[in-house]
């Protein structure tokens, strides 16, 4: 069997050096990348001129050297070449986001709209979905699909919802969609869109855990720069954890899981908003201390179990990370090491690097990391 490189196998292979070497250094010459990918500088201006008619990149200005001379041109890829779109499906919202190669938001919608698990409600996403693209002035070639941030676990293919309680939409189908958009779709579990979202902005991030401190509890295990998607599709679930079986009834049917501890609808009243929340507790009212005093001790409680299994970093992230201040922390250090056997450093809990739009930027973002790892030739 023949193992070698084929002369279309060399060119393909310098013409994506070529792009990604662009991508990550945003503005570069000719002459950078020719020097820096060890390319003849023939190669590289053939390259960049047929990347250039594609519409891939595009020349930026002129770039000032210390040699005497007409200033070379410096290139840098076309950011909306190709666009992706999240949308995240809550109770009582729906909410869209476009984002480019970067990951850098175009423009983003709110609409208030009730779920419902019925084909009109359906419907009406998807004709705001086109709206929005049209909106925004998009080409149908130039979007990459469409993430569907769900509230639910879904298949390893990202086409059916396998559990989907908190909106009742177990056994949606990615069809459902399909049948009205012209762009691939697909279904992603709404902690783990956080979680990618999280990756995507810290490229060194390797081991971590993602607690999506929320409306709802959520979780995600990063594992060597991945999400760890387990055997059967729900690791990482820990809202699900009984930490007080004789306690609140949770959504799942069982009693006291962490869903009913360690998430925003167990530390509000019903009517209550997260910024009032805060607002009484930074003017220090003795009853809103005592109820997140309680909120911090059960996360701190679940945290420790957590990392006693799984040693490394944890991320908070979700609505509530904008929230926490050193003195939030410190406190979950203070119960954590009353808790844990061992001698616990304070330097494994994280705030989210990205905590807004977390959720829908991540639903996008994995048709964003196929097209670059896949150009088109």
């Amino acid at each position: 069997m023949n193992g070698s490189i084929t002369p279309n196998q060399i060119k393909e292979n310098n013409r994506n050096l070529i792009y990604h070497y662009i991508y990550t250094n945003s503005t570069v010459t000719q002459q950078d990348i020719a020097y820096h990918l060890r390319l003849s500088r023939p190669t590289v201006a053939a390259n960049l001129n047929s990347l250039e008619n594609e519409g891939l990149i595009q020349k930026n200005g002129t770039v000032t050297t210390e040699f005497v001379g007409r200033k070379p041109a410096a290139y840098s890829i076309v950011p909306d070449f190709r666009i992706s779109i999240g949308v995240e499906f809550l109770k009582k919202e729906l909410k869209m986001i476009a984002v480019d190669l970067y990951g850098k938001q175009i423009d983003c919608l709110t609409y208030d709209i009730i779920y419902e698990n019925t084909d009109a409600y359906f419907k009406v996403v998807c004709d705001k979905i086109l709206e929005f693209k049209n909106h925004i002035g998009l080409a149908d070639e130039q979007i990459l699909g469409i993430g569907f941030a769900i509230q639910g676990l879904v298949s390893s293919d990202k086409h059916t919802v396998q559990y989907g309680k908190i909106l009742a939409c177990t056994g949606l189908s990615i069809e459902t969609f399909t049948k009205y958009l012209p762009y691939p779709c697909s279904f992603i579990h709404d902690a783990e869109c956080a979680a990618i979202a999280e990756i995507w902005i810290t490229p060194e991030l390797k081991d971590a855990f993602y607690l999506s401190l929320d409306w709802h509890l959520g979780a995600a295990i990063i594992s060597n720069g991945r999400i760890l998607a387990g055997k059967h599709g729900h690791s990482s679930t820990i809202e699900h954890i009984q930490a007080r079986p004789n306690g609140a009834l949770c959504y799942c049917g069982k009693r006291g899981c962490a869903e009913t501890l360690c998430s925003l609808n167990a530390l509000l009243f019903s009517s209550e908003k997260l910024e009032d929340f805060f607002k009484e507790l930074r003017q220090q009212e003795p009853l809103t201390i005592k109820r997140w005093n309680q909120y911090l001790s059960d996360l701190a409680e679940m945290i420790n179990m957590l990392h006693l299994v799984f040693d490394a970093d944890f991320i908070l992230g979700g609505s509530l990370a904008p929230y926490l201040c050193e003195n939030d922390i410190a406190f979950l250090h203070k119960k954590i090491r009353e808790l844990t056997p061992f001698e616990e450093a304070q330097d494994f809990l994280l705030l989210s690097k990205m905590p807004w739009h977390n959720i829908i930027i991540g639903a996008a973002l994995p048709y964003v990391q196929m097209f670059l790892e896949n150009l088109p030739s």
